[in-house]
């Protein structure tokens, strides 16, 4: 567990930020609707672009990095990044940042909303200065593309290698003439049987593409590309790995102050979306490759590495307790390993539960002055895998004390939804005061992302627990002795 002092430290030096920006990270909603005609503005043009598809993990990681110039006579701040409809939903964590300025921090980025004939949507980045004409700006640009993988075959043999094919354009997405650019892809392997290849004649170098150098591939250059030009292109690859895809996961934090205990419960919906068993699972064949420990496409077990000092880890199902699960305490840090109760094969569905209990001072300072708290938590907690896990929603739910007023938060996730609602448990009087955050299109390379809350308590909150405990008891009491001294005799009392 980190020491307290560490963490002191760090949220003092995040007070201040709290204070002033809290409440930054607004759902990622549409605040602009244009017609399905509308056409950015051709105010920059892209002079340099290299966009690079890392297939490390089942899902797609793009990163572009773009010199941007504004080509317009006057200072412009507004930059479109068009996608296809279909595939705007499925875009997950996009950021911009200042390629040559990364300690400045993520744009500001919105969805411009269309109406529903538009084949095309666009994010909006906000450059923070606006840029003057001729002058140019890197922007470096990240985002990952949930279910963007189908298995090629749909249906293997239970020991066969599993294969992903995935289709994109060749031509990076832009709604500005690009001078020149290219496309590298990352492979996990060499295995890739299959990918479009294109004739030389798009070639700025007049070489034929892709062009091939260990696990890379490239497309191009490419040179005066059109706006919104695509060059459909599709590659296929080994990925004898699960394809974890979680359709929901639902994370409680529930904060103690008189127990000093934070308290932690996840809820998956798991679905391994992976090639199917071309035959029924064999029992058998499974238990004997087992010692061999080959690569399979099967869910076996999942990593849940948690803070330091976390206690009293559980693992339930649907069915009751699993008992298939380590838990591996550390000073650094602590492993909670599960074991499904069955191997997950593509199209298998498993839905499971893990809770654990931890310290609330590692996470939890009240600041200096007034009776304002700030808690410091991980956005998301969830399995550390190498291929990988996608979530369509996520739900979290911070339960603070009851009593807890003027509740805000900042978090560099982006979120579509927030509110603050009353939660009703034993022994309170009105309820606790649950701040709830959802997030759709996430991938486990978020789970370095913090969610700071403030909120404030007055220490006369803190006498609710205690006084409806005694008036509880006190009541008990007198109910008892009320009903003690009634009379339950049938006849009449005989007088002296």
């Amino acid at each position: 567990m980190r020491s307290f002092s560490l963490l002191a430290s760090c949220l003092a030096a995040l007070s201040s930020f709290v204070a002033a920006e809290l409440n930054l990270s607004q759902p990622l909603v549409s605040k602009q609707v244009l017609s399905g005609t509308f056409k950015p503005p051709q105010v920059f043009k892209n002079t340099n672009l290299v966009r690079t598809t890392n297939l490390d993990k089942f899902y797609p990681r793009e990163t572009i990095n773009v010199i941007i110039e504004n080509i317009d006579s006057k200072p412009q701040s507004e930059y479109y990044l068009p996608f296809e409809s279909r595939l705007i939903s499925r875009v997950g964590g996009l950021e911009v940042r200042d390629k040559k300025d990364v300690a400045k921090g993520a744009f500001k980025v919105e969805v411009v909303g269309f109406d529903t004939e538009s084949p095309t949507e666009f994010y909006l980045i906000h450059l923070p200065v606006p840029l003057e004409p001729k002058q140019q700006q890197t922007l470096s640009i990240t985002y990952s593309i949930l279910s963007a993988v189908t298995p090629v075959p749909a249906h293997i043999g239970q020991n066969d290698k599993q294969y992903l094919q995935y289709t994109f354009s060749a031509y990076a997405p832009s709604a500005y003439v690009t001078e020149n650019q290219k496309t590298k892809i990352k492979f996990p392997n060499t295995d890739v049987p299959d990918y479009t290849k294109l004739p030389a004649e798009l070639n700025s170098e007049k070489h034929a593409d892709p062009q091939k150098q260990g696990t890379t591939f490239t497309y191009g250059p490419y040179a005066s590309v059109p706006a919104g030009a695509e060059q459909l292109v599709s590659v296929r690859y080994e990925f004898t790995k699960p394809v974890a895809h979680v359709s929901l996961l639902e994370r409680d934090i529930e904060v103690s102050h008189w127990g000093g205990n934070l308290a932690t419960e996840e809820r998956y919906w798991l679905e391994n979306r992976g090639a199917h068993l071309k035959n029924q699972f064999s029992r058998v064949e499974w238990q004997k490759s087992s010692y061999m420990n080959p690569a399979t496409s099967a869910l076996k077990a999942l990593s849940l590495p948690l803070h330091p000092g976390a206690v009293d880890p559980y693992f339930t199902d649907d069915i009751g307790n699993v008992s298939t699960s380590r838990f591996r305490p550390g000073r650094r840090e602590t492993v909670l390993e599960v074991r499904p109760r069955y191997p997950v094969f593509g199209g298998w569905k498993y839905s499971f539960r893990v809770g654990w209990n931890a310290d609330l001072s590692s996470y939890l300072r009240k600041l200096a002055t007034g009776e304002s708290y700030i808690l410091k938590v991980p956005f998301l907690e969830g399995p550390r895998q190498p291929e990988g896990i996608e979530y369509a929603r996520v739900n979290l739910r911070v339960i603070l004390p009851e009593g807890a007023t003027n509740v805000r938060y900042a978090t560099s996730v982006p979120l579509i939804d927030s509110t603050t609602s009353l939660h009703k448990t034993f022994m309170d009087t009105l309820g606790r005061t649950a701040l709830s955050l959802t997030a759709i299109n996430v991938v486990d390379e978020f789970r370095d992302r913090d969610l700071i809350v403030t909120y404030d308590y007055p220490w006369t909150a803190g006498l609710r627990k205690p006084l409806v405990i005694t008036l509880g008891m006190f009541s008990v009491f007198v109910a008892v002795w009320v009903i003690g001294n009634i009379d339950t005799s049938i006849g009449k009392k005989k007088t002296a």
